[in-house]
C-alpha cells in the first residue's frame, strides 16, 4: 500500500517504550507487515540522545521530538516507498508533539503527532492547537494517544464527557477539525486502551482531521497487536492520481436511485447520522458539511456493493 500512486495509508500507534533492542525489532516487523505510507508512535521513552536507536530498513525519513528522560518521546515515520518532500518541522522540546508539513505523494499535508500527558491532557492539547494554529491548515491531520475520549461512545462505562472535554471540542470545532473515525464510524463502540485497574474499556487514541480532508478518507480502522497495551488506528486517504486522467468531481451514479434497497440505506444511514451527530454543540455549517461528506461515501459503498453482486452473476 505504501507505493499505491491513488492512496495513502497513515498508522498510529502508542508503542508503550522502545528502548529494549527487542522491541524494537518487533515494531519494525509490525511496520513492514502493515506496510504503511506514515506511521506516527507515541511515547517512544527514548531521549534526544537515543534517537539514533529507531531505525527500520526501507523508512531512512524519521523525524523525533524528544525530552532529556526517558518518557513521552513521538515520531512521525515516511516509508522510502512514499513520494514525501518535507517544508516545516516543529518539535516539542519535552517530547509530547511533533508537526511535519510537506507534499507527499504531489499533495500537501501537515500531520502532527500527539501524546498528551496523563493529567490535563484536554487543556494541553487546546493549548498545542493554540500554538499551531498558523501552521493547522486544511490538508491537517492530527494523529496520536489524546489520553482522553472525545465522545460518550469512546467510554465502555458510557460516562458523560466532562467541561474540559467539551471545550477541546469547540476548540476543534471552531479549527474546522473533526473526528475521522467517529464521522465515519458514528456508532462504533470499539476501543483502544484497556485500563486493568478500573476494568474499563476507552478510545483515547484518535484520528483528527480538516474538514476539507474528509472526502478523501476512504477508510479508517482500529487495529489490534501484540507491540503494546494500545490498539493501532489506520487511515486510508485518496490521492489525486486517482483522477489525473478524469475529472476530479465526484458524481453520483443515478441507477442507484433505482434500486429500492438503496433507499432504504440511504435512510437508516441519514437517520443514525442525524441522532448521532445533531445537538447543541455542533454548528449547522459543520453538520452539513459532515452529512454531505458521509452520504458520498455511503453511495461509493453502495455503488461498488452492486458492481461486485452484477460481477458475481457473469
Amino acid at each position: 500500500m505504501a507505493g499505491s500512486s491513488s492512496h495513502i495509508t497513515i498508522l498510529t500507534l502508542n508503542v508503550n517504550g522502545l528502548n529494549a533492542p527487542i522491541k524494537r525489532h518487533r515494531l519494525a516487523n509490525w511496520i513492514k507487515s502493515q506496510d504503511p505510507s506514515v506511521c506516527c508512535i507515541q511515547e517512544t521513552h527514548l531521549t534526544r540522545r537515543d534517537i539514533h536507536r529507531l531505525k527500520i530498513k526501507g523508512w531512512r525519513k524519521i523525524y523525533q521530538a524528544n525530552g532529556e528522560q526517558k518518557k513521552a518521546g513521538v515520531a512521525i515515520l515516511v516509508s522510502d516507498k512514499t513520494d514525501f518532500k518535507p517544508s516545516k518541522i516543529k518539535r516539542d522540546k519535552e517530547g509530547h508533539y511533533i508537526m511535519v508539513k510537506g507534499s507527499i505523494q504531489q499533495e500537501e499535508l501537515t500531520i502532527l503527532n500527539i501524546y498528551a500527558p496523563n493529567t490535563g491532557a484536554p487543556r494541553f492539547i487546546k493549548q498545542v492547537l493554540r500554538d499551531l494554529q498558523r501552521d493547522l491548515d486544511s490538508h491537517t491531520i492530527i494523529m496520536g494517544d489524546f489520553n482522553t475520549p472525545l465522545s460518550t461512545l469512546d467510554r465502555s462505562t458510557r460516562q458523560k464527557v466532562n467541561k474540559d472535554i467539551q471545550e477541546l471540542n469547540s476548540s476543534l470545532q471552531q479549527a474546522d477539525l473533526i473526528d475521522i473515525y467517529r464521522t465515519l464510524h458514528p456508532k462504533s463502540t470499539e476501543y483502544t486502551f484497556f485500563s486493568a485497574p478500573h476494568r474499563t474499556y476507552s478510545k483515547i487514541d484518535h484520528v483528527i482531521g480538516s474538514k476539507a480532508l474528509l472526502s478523501k478518507c476512504t477508510r479508517t480502522e482500529i487495529i489490534t497487536n501484540c507491540l503494546s497495551d494500545h490498539s493501532a488506528i489506520k487511515l486510508e486517504l485518496r490521492t489525486k492520481k486517482l483522477n489525473q486522467n478524469r475529472s476530479t468531481t465526484w458524481k453520483l451514479n443515478n441507477l442507484l436511485l433505482n434500486d429500492y434497497w438503496v433507499h432504504n440505506e440511504m435512510k437508516a444511514e441519514i437517520k443514525m447520522f442525524f441522532e448521532t451527530n445533531e445537538n447543541k454543540d455542533t454548528t449547522y455549517q459543520n453538520l452539513w458539511d459532515t452529512f454531505k461528506a458521509v452520504c458520498r461515501g455511503k453511495f461509493i459503498a453502495l455503488n461498488a456493493h452492486k458492481r461486485k453482486q452484477e460481477r458475481s452473476k457473469i
